[in-house]
């Protein structure tokens, strides 16, 4: 696996929501770095002022990563694969968009990608490889 670790959304999601990752989160070894995807998904959805702190104590204790152009490119070419493979609802693959940008993302850096989301991340993994950790 990559020494660098790409923690995806749904982590952090149950970590905020339950602390259910809270050590797994703490023994992390690598260099640890926050996608700019999952800190708009996290944004997107942060209300109160602890999840705000936390969110800029996350991008600014660990560099950002952004997708490349390329990555951009090659997620719309995955998600037309998976459109025409599996028919999935325009929200679904906005979803997944998010997802491969994170995985494509990781990739790039020749890193891995955390998630409690194993499924789309699998279904993924089925068009393009990369280094994936299911919690």
């Amino acid at each position: 696996m990559g020494n660098v670790v790409i923690v995806d959304t749904s982590v952090f999601i149950d970590h905020l929501r339950s602390g259910r990752h809270q050590d797994p989160i703490q023994s992390l070894t690598g260099l640890i770095r926050t996608s700019s995807v999952v800190l708009s998904k996290l944004w997107q959805g942060a209300t109160k002022p602890a999840e705000h702190r936390f969110l800029m104590t996350l991008a600014r204790n660990h560099p950002v990563l952004n997708p490349t152009e390329n990555n951009w490119l090659e997620s719309g070419a995955i998600l037309g694969q998976i459109y025409r493979k599996h028919d999935f609802t325009a929200a679904k693959l906005r979803e997944l968009h998010f997802d491969a940008l994170i995985a494509l993302t990781a990739r790039s850096h020749g890193g891995r990608v955390i998630t409690s989301n194993g499924s789309d991340f699998e279904l993924l993994r089925r068009f393009r490889s990369f280094d994936l950790e299911v919690w």
